[in-house]
């Protein structure tokens, strides 16, 4: 083949690639549209590992789709109320927003369930319930009646008691105290005489410090000592048995979810479990080195009685019984996450539990 002929059909296979290119480009970008969404999370920025959520999912998202894929977060109150958040992603008025499902259990105890309930998971238990045991579908199948679409979006691992202005050593002390404490664990703490007081964040401090309110719960260490309650109330109980493992979620708005190419589905499920992990473990790096600055500060560390916590138990337990009789949506999820929890616990008292019970008398012995 001489030159003069390999260079024309050199030249005619180039505009036939041109040509295939041409007639590719419009199905990749059909499949890879420009879409930009706002999502409106129920966190101020200045709690930046829970708020952070939003922002890693923003980037994931971004960064695997060249830009073509955006979410913009808003803090609380940019766009709406944070307690608002589901609310509008439900209308249509966002297309996606960050928020704990149990802020809306007031509308129906079923939303607590995707998040946390007094005596349920830690957090290594809802991940498990949630992506290995049925919890995202049972939950999804609960949204969808909310024109809804969820995924885990965080995790703040097992939270604290709350603070105290006084010590509580026994049950009779909680007759009468007034606590800022969430709608659940509040109807069951109710039983035992305390009053709940339901608080935006900012109020808290000068709640507790004029004596408004006895006892406030937030979130734990590195939240907590960023508003300072060790100042006005330094007793810090532990556990928060209300929040054994509070799943954070990504809630979308299902008719904009369903629209999305499937690649852009896939895209949301991996960020979301991204973000969901990272959220846990960077508390789990933050934590530590903030209970100790609380301390220091002047926080007085107390763990919650037997006595009170096998009390709460009962009355939570009451409680379920009760709305498992009345609602069958609530019966299905919880009557689910109770029977994983009961093989869950199992396990985890074997292995897990004496390893981690020797590593904690080494460091307490001074080893570590």
């Amino acid at each position: 083949m001489d030159r003069r002929s390999f260079f024309k059909k050199a030249g005619a296979t180039g505009v036939g690639a041109v040509a295939a290119t041409t007639l590719a480009a419009p199905a990749i970008a059909q499949s890879n549209p420009k879409i930009t969404w706002r999502m409106t999370s129920s966190f101020p920025k200045s709690l930046d590992t829970i708020y952070g959520g939003a922002e890693v999912l923003s980037k994931m998202l971004s960064e695997a789709t060249d830009g073509n894929f955006q979410i913009q977060p808003f803090a609380a109150g940019e766009i709406v109320p944070g307690l608002q958040a589901a609310d509008a992603t439900s209308a249509g008025t966002v297309e996606a927003c960050h928020t704990v499902a149990y802020y809306y259990w007031g509308k129906d105890p079923t939303w607590a369930l995707g998040s946390a309930v007094p005596f349920a998971l830690n957090a290594r238990g809802m991940n498990a319930w949630h992506y290995h045991g049925g919890g995202i579908d049972l939950f999804n199948t609960f949204l969808a009646k909310q024109g809804l679409f969820g995924l885990p979006g965080g995790n703040t691992g097992v939270q604290m008691g709350g603070w105290f202005r006084k010590e509580i050593n026994t049950v009779a002390d909680l007759s009468g105290l007034k606590m800022r404490i969430g709608g659940f664990a509040g109807k069951v703490v109710e039983r035992l005489g305390v009053v709940p007081q339901q608080l935006a964040g900012g109020d808290i401090y000068p709640a507790l410090e004029k004596g408004t309110i006895d006892a406030a719960e937030w979130v734990g260490p590195y939240d907590d000592e960023k508003l300072g309650f060790q100042k006005v109330a330094p007793y810090y109980y532990y556990p928060g048995w209300w929040e054994g493992g509070p799943t954070v979620h990504f809630l979308f708005n299902k008719a904009k979810y369903d629209e999305l190419p499937a690649s852009y589905q896939a895209l949301l499920r991996t960020a979301s479990q991204a973000a969901d992990a990272n959220m846990l473990q960077k508390y789990d790096y933050l934590n530590p080195t903030a209970i100790k600055q609380l301390v220091a500060g002047g926080a007085q560390l107390r763990p919650f009685s037997q006595e009170i916590l096998a009390a709460c138990f009962d009355k939570a337990n009451e409680v379920y019984a009760e709305m498992e009789a009345n609602n069958a949506d609530f019966k299905t999820i919880w009557e689910s996450i109770k029977g994983f929890r009961k093989d869950y616990y199992l396990n985890m008292q074997i292995a897990e539990y004496n390893y981690d019970t020797f590593m904690m008398l080494q460091q307490r012995g001074g080893k570590l």
